[in-house]
């Protein structure tokens, strides 16, 4: 085995087809064909089953990949080790965390992995779990709530996590407004934001939606409707008094939570560590 064909074959296990992985790779669909043949070769077993849609792992395929990413991770540690390369990290995350939690995680793991270069990219949830999933990034930071990833949900992939804060949620109005008389201003369905209020206060009833909990903020302060919102959005309102929070049925807090693919966990697990602490 040669480490060219182990990043050839885990590029088409997540990809889905050769021409992807190539892409990926930045090599031709040719040699990477050439590199995954050469590799069930050396090992005398068939790794995918080739259709017409694409690159299906087989059982001895499913086998292989975890192990695959394994050793691959394992030999960019050495080449980093032995090169004084510094660790390069990537993060996603929503475009809301990323302005207004993401701060705090990046400032401790810079305490405590000055080594770390972290690069980070801004995506919506989805896109993002796949990325993760398929080893494009390191780690992702979401919010969701419950015992499984994806409880709020969504989707959340065949990933590994760990809670390192709460977001609390507030359901606001102008001073003087109820919920029971307002329209709910909402964001769209699939929104973090969406989906915690149709789970607290139901999906009957006037609504209207936004696609920016900022341009929600400002509805609500004009008395333009009600709205459930983060506390990083309405926490100087509620403080000022130029919002008030109103009840909920049930504790309204999700949970900030970071998440990785499971088989590399080895590789990552100090940077992880230094993210959540």
């Amino acid at each position: 085995m040669e480490l060219r064909q182990l990043r050839a074959f885990v590029a088409v296990a997540s990809a889905g087809t050769v021409s992807a992985a190539a892409q990926r790779l930045e090599l031709s669909p040719a040699t990477v064909s050439e590199h995954v043949r050469s590799l069930e070769t050396s090992l005398g077993v068939v790794l995918f089953d080739r259709k017409p849609t694409g690159m299906e792992l087989a059982e001895r395929g499913r086998l292989l990949l975890p192990e695959a990413r394994r050793l691959l991770d394992q030999a960019e540690s050495i080449r980093r080790l032995v090169s004084d390369e510094r660790t390069r990290f990537t993060v996603g995350a929503l475009e809301t965390l990323v302005a207004t939690r993401l701060p705090a995680v990046v400032a401790r793991l810079g305490d405590r992995r000055p080594d770390v270069d972290l690069a980070v990219r801004s995506l919506m949830r989805q896109p993002m779990v796949r990325a993760v999933s398929d080893g494009s990034l390191d780690a992702g930071l979401l919010l969701d709530t419950g015992p499984a990833l994806g409880t709020l949900g969504f989707d959340g992939g065949d990933l590994s996590f760990a809670d390192i804060d709460t977001v609390r949620l507030y359901l606001v109005a102008r001073p003087g407004q109820t919920a029971r008389d307002d329209v709910l201003l909402v964001t769209p369905p699939g929104c973090s934001f969406r989906m915690a209020a149709d789970r607290l206060l139901g999906t009957t009833g006037r609504r209207l939606e936004f696609d920016s909990v900022s341009t929600i903020r400002a509805w609500v302060t004009q008395g333009l409707g009600v709205a459930l919102l983060p506390d990083f959005v309405v926490s100087g309102d509620l403080a000022d008094g130029t919002l008030v929070a109103l009840p909920v049925p049930e504790s309204a807090e999700l949970a900030l939570r970071v998440v990785w693919r499971t088989d590399r966990e080895d590789a990552l697990r100090e940077v992880l560590y230094a993210m959540a602490a």
